[in-house]
């Protein structure tokens, strides 16, 4: 059974020669679900697989071979696969060839929750101090939130107990060929963003066809060495009630260090197009550094590589997730 105890707790407290009855005490505990473990060690091989194709630079042999390798993978685990390949226009007039990777899980089900992350990487490391031309491996930005996601597929497919609920998986590309900071670019009309294309054209373009979902959750940057993720602003004006679902749950299960219930301002990220063009509420979980702010020093930098990746953070995250879903009604 995949609820293994229900339990409700109702204490009356009378007094013997009293008629009138004091107010009942009633005490609900939570039921208790038995959630498939989150393996860590597998979601850090799944980050260095991706680093080891080399940067992920849409247009490019890696690109080419991470997009075969995240469709295997899928498809190994016994999800439905859709392809969206579309093209795109970057901000320095580039072309590029895009391929947003869609796995369905259990799709009969009717009610459906998105998770989703980007698995391209930035062409520049355009923050790096010194190599601001340089590409970079993109362990935590891109491979981190993906190999968590492909752990989950895993787990979905060798777990006896299915979860309640549908579950969808979408990896965004082309989210990281923003702008370049002192590079000219053209302008684009307003509510469209140089960043986060995959999402913007899938919101527009949805598939499957007119598809909704419960909710969703975006993995960004979720990998590093004593990461935290504070409650981003999009997130709480979209989706409240799922920032507190997904923030409670972490806390719950003693994840607190790592999902801090502290407010911080918004970014643009591919949530914000889930929810304003694609109408499904969405959340991001994303690394906020206390006085640097969001992602961290090495945020577009060669030093996002293996060296900064934590399986302890990739557990964090994975295992709050798979909560999430199992004790998702």
């Amino acid at each position: 059974m995949r609820i293994r105890l229900v339990l409700i707790v109702v204490v009356i407290v009378a007094a013997a020669c009293n008629s009138k009855k004091p107010p009942v005490e009633e005490k609900i505990v939570e039921r208790i679900i038995a959630v498939p473990p989150f393996n860590a060690d597998s979601a850090y091989q799944f980050v260095r697989k991706q680093v080891d194709f080399g940067p992920r630079v849409p247009n490019s042999a890696a690109h080419q071979k991470t997009a075969m390798y995240l469709i295997d993978q899928f498809k190994k685990n016994g999800a439905q696969v859709l392809v969206q390949e579309f093209d795109a226009v970057t901000f320095d007039q580039q072309k590029l060839h895009l391929k947003n990777i869609i796995a369905r899980f259990y799709p009969e089900k009717q009610k459906r929750v998105l998770l989703a992350a980007h698995w391209d990487t930035r062409p520049f490391a355009d923050k790096d101090p010194i190599k601001k031309d340089a590409p970079f491996d993109g362990a935590n930005d891109g491979a981190s939130g993906v190999a968590v996601l492909l752990e989950m597929a895993r787990v979905f497919h060798q777990t006896k107990e299915a979860p309640a609920i549908g579950v969808d998986i979408i990896l965004f590309d082309g989210e990281d060929w923003g702008e370049k900071e002192g590079t000219a670019h053209s302008n684009l009309p307003e509510g469209q963003s140089w960043w986060c294309l995959g999402s913007q054209y899938w919101a527009k373009n949805k598939l499957p066809k007119n598809y909704m979902a419960h909710y969703g959750i975006l993995l960004d940057m979720v990998g590093s060495r004593r990461a935290q993720f504070f409650r981003e602003e999009v997130s709480l004006q979209f989706a409240p009630q799922i920032v507190a679902k997904v923030w409670d749950r972490a806390a719950k299960i003693g994840y607190s260090d790592y999902f801090v219930k502290q407010n911080v301002e918004g970014i643009t990220d591919d949530h914000l197009f889930v929810n304003q063009l694609g109408k499904i509420p969405m959340i991001d979980i994303v690394h906020y550094q206390a006085g640097i702010g969001f992602f961290g020093d090495y945020h577009h930098a060669t030093k996002d590589n293996m060296n900064i990746i934590s399986k302890e953070t990739l557990g964090a995250v994975g295992n709050t997730l798979l909560n999430v879903i199992y004790y998702e009604e």
